[in-house]
């Protein structure tokens, strides 16, 4: 008999046929109203969980009192209670690597389209607002022989690090738990503590995983130790920082520019502060959004939950030094 799944993503009919080959699935393209007294039910008998983008917290997983395996489409556990999940002794599988490049292209386009005003001054053409030649005050700032400052050296920030030291010419710094010597004698980059990082960075890139030591860690003080020149970049979880300070900053000109990809409340509502601001570059959470890399993921996912559900957890187990 094989094992109870929920599937509460969207997938292709080829993803779907491989889930299918290993487990009885119960699938949802989506949760609604219409349907989550459905998906609650299914629950209670789900062995196995995989999908991405709904929170899955501990007062939900409780009624799953038969689940074996928890995996994510995605490289984020943030929507899961690893902890709890541990403490029931299941395992959390995630995605890492295969969205690394895909992600950092993600990043460094936010960090050309805030240095070279991209957003705003497509606006200006297409508004009809470009009358003549654009004056100093349109001007944008080089990237080229710039410093980027990387908070939280990972997988990702590697592959941001490595496009901007072999093609922007770029001196990294960077701030991390602990020191990457790989970092540094690839990219001949600086470890320094995080204030350090801040002050003396023209880009400032935070790509950490939400954990609580990391919620809000770039507030109002962390803005002001910045360069008035200074342009933010957010690719990591929209709570790592504070919104409204930056908000704060971007209007009072405490930095020069932000690209986000991630916001603390998503979709991020029509009324934020943030949608009227030219010096800022707004992206909805696109960073592994190509058609390969999101398929690369969903198999993952799957692989990771075939091979868990067999006792495999070798391979992407994001709680594995937690379970017992």
């Amino acid at each position: 008999m094989k094992p109870n799944v929920l599937l509460y993503k969207k997938v292709p009919q080829a993803s779907l046929a491989l889930l299918q080959a290993h487990f009885d699935v119960r699938y949802f393209e989506t949760i609604d109203d219409s349907n989550r007294a459905a998906f609650l039910s299914a629950l209670t008998e789900a062995e196995g969980l995989i999908g991405a983008s709904i929170p899955m917290p501990a007062e939900l997983l409780d009624t799953a009192k038969k689940l074996k395996v928890a995996s994510t489409m995605s490289v984020g556990t943030d929507q899961y209670d690893l902890a709890y999940l541990a403490q029931r002794n299941i395992p959390m599988m995630h995605t890492p690597n295969v969205l690394n490049d895909t992600t950092a292209d993600t990043i460094f386009t936010l960090i050309m389209c805030t240095a070279r005003r991209a957003v705003e001054m497509a606006n200006l053409v297409c508004e009809g607002r470009w009358k003549s030649n654009i004056g100093e005050s349109q001007f944008g700032t080089d990237v080229h022989g710039k410093t980027l400052g990387i908070i939280g050296m990972g997988r990702i920030g590697y592959a941001i690090a490595k496009r901007a030291h072999f093609g922007f010419d770029m001196k990294i710094q960077y701030s991390n738990r602990s020191q990457k010597p790989n970092v540094e004698q690839d990219f001949n980059a600086t470890y320094m503590d995080m204030d350090a990082l801040l002050k003396t960075s023209d880009f400032v890139c935070v790509m950490t995983p939400l954990t609580p030591e990391t919620e809000k860690l770039i507030g109002a003080r962390e803005f002001a130790m910045m360069k008035p020149s200074a342009i933010f970049i957010n690719g990591s979880r929209g709570k790592v920082i504070d919104e409204n300070a930056l908000i704060d900053a971007l209007t009072q000109g405490t930095i020069r520019a932000a690209g986000l990809d991630v916001f603390e409340v998503e979709p991020l509502p029509e009324d934020s502060p943030l949608c009227t601001l030219d010096n800022a570059v707004l992206f909805p959470h696109i960073g592994s959004a190509t058609a390969e890399t999101r398929l690369k993921m969903i198999n993952l996912a799957i692989e990771n939950l075939i091979n868990a559900m067999k006792g495999d957890l070798s391979q992407n187990c994001a709680n594995q030094d937690l379970l017992h």
